[in-house]
């Protein structure tokens, strides 16, 4: 029989029965079943031989489940951000009674870039030297190797979306849902996504080695869209009426509402077609003002 330890599934046999479970054994040591971590309608009696998780309690003590999960030591999986504590780290569900922690020494040194709830994370588990179980988080090779190749053509403009694995000063990498390894360069995102976080992007670029390039940045037409009502909620707020226009200072507009002249122009240009706004004396103003 396997040794018992933590962050395993091992088989060991009934030694015998207690009021709250069964007393598990590997015939050195033994470890309790509660009669909540058993299967339903599982029968149990001495001698059998039972495959079980092995993990600590809130006591700190090794307890036994029948509810295998997924992620163990060595076993990578997918894990939902349960709990955020600023001087621990976070708190993923493996789908155990307890929860397993991140630590915050694994985590980003900026806390925005910190894993929010309902976040999730690409782990495995680990154990200190203390025996205590913590969650792993998988590194570049791990991801390479569960990492489907994208296919070279067809798929450029199309949309992806994937949790995000990692974090670099160039950009950040995420599985897309097909299980491909997508890149976001820093140039095309607006603002650094969190690790865990869930992003979706359209495909730029197609690679020999089976990723792809994703941008977080929308199209240029709807860019115009978002761009076109910053300014005309800029302008309601204002009733109406607000002194910028064509002819305004491309400073001024920066400051004002954090576009460049070209995009405050297009963004105008398309607020007239929709007949939404009029240009006059330097001045634009809402069209129910006419």
């Amino acid at each position: 029989m396997q040794k018992i330890q933590a962050g395993m599934a091992v088989e060991l046999e009934v030694e015998r029965k207690a009021d709250f479970g069964w007393f598990l054994t590997d015939g050195s040591e033994d470890v309790l079943l509660h009669h909540n971590e058993t299967n339903e309608g599982t029968e149990l009696e001495i001698g059998d031989s039972v495959t079980v998780f092995i993990y600590h309690d809130k006591q700190a003590r090794l307890t036994a489940t029948m509810k295998i999960p997924d992620i163990q030591i060595d076993r990578y999986g997918w894990a939902e951000v349960v709990n955020v504590k600023r001087k621990l780290g976070v708190f993923v569900n493996i789908g155990l009674s307890k929860d397993i922690l991140v630590s915050l020494d694994d985590l980003p040194n900026i806390d925005r870039l910190w894993p929010e709830v309902g976040d999730r994370l690409y782990v495995s588990l680990k154990t200190d030297r203390n025996d205590r179980l913590f969650g792993k988080l998988a590194t570049e090779d791990v991801i390479q190797e569960i990492a489907e190749k994208a296919p070279l053509k067809g798929v450029r403009n199309t949309t992806v979306s994937g949790n995000v694995y990692r974090l670099l000063m160039v950009g950040s990498f995420f599985v897309s849902q097909e299980g491909y390894r997508c890149f976001i360069h820093e140039s095309e995102r607006k603002e650094e996504p969190r690790l865990g976080e869930l992003v979706e992007g359209r495909v730029i670029d197609s690679k020999e080695d089976g990723t792809l390039n994703v941008s977080l940045i929308p199209f240029k037409q709807d860019l115009m869209g978002e761009d076109a009502d910053v300014i005309f909620t800029y302008l309601m707020n204002r009733g109406g009426a607000m002194p910028y226009g064509d002819k305004t200072p491309p400073d001024e507009i920066q400051f004002h509402f954090g576009l460049s002249k070209g995009a405050f122009k297009r963004a105008l240009g398309k607020l007239m077609k929709e007949d939404k706004i009029y240009q006059e004396d330097g001045w634009t103003y809402s069209s129910d003002r006419k």
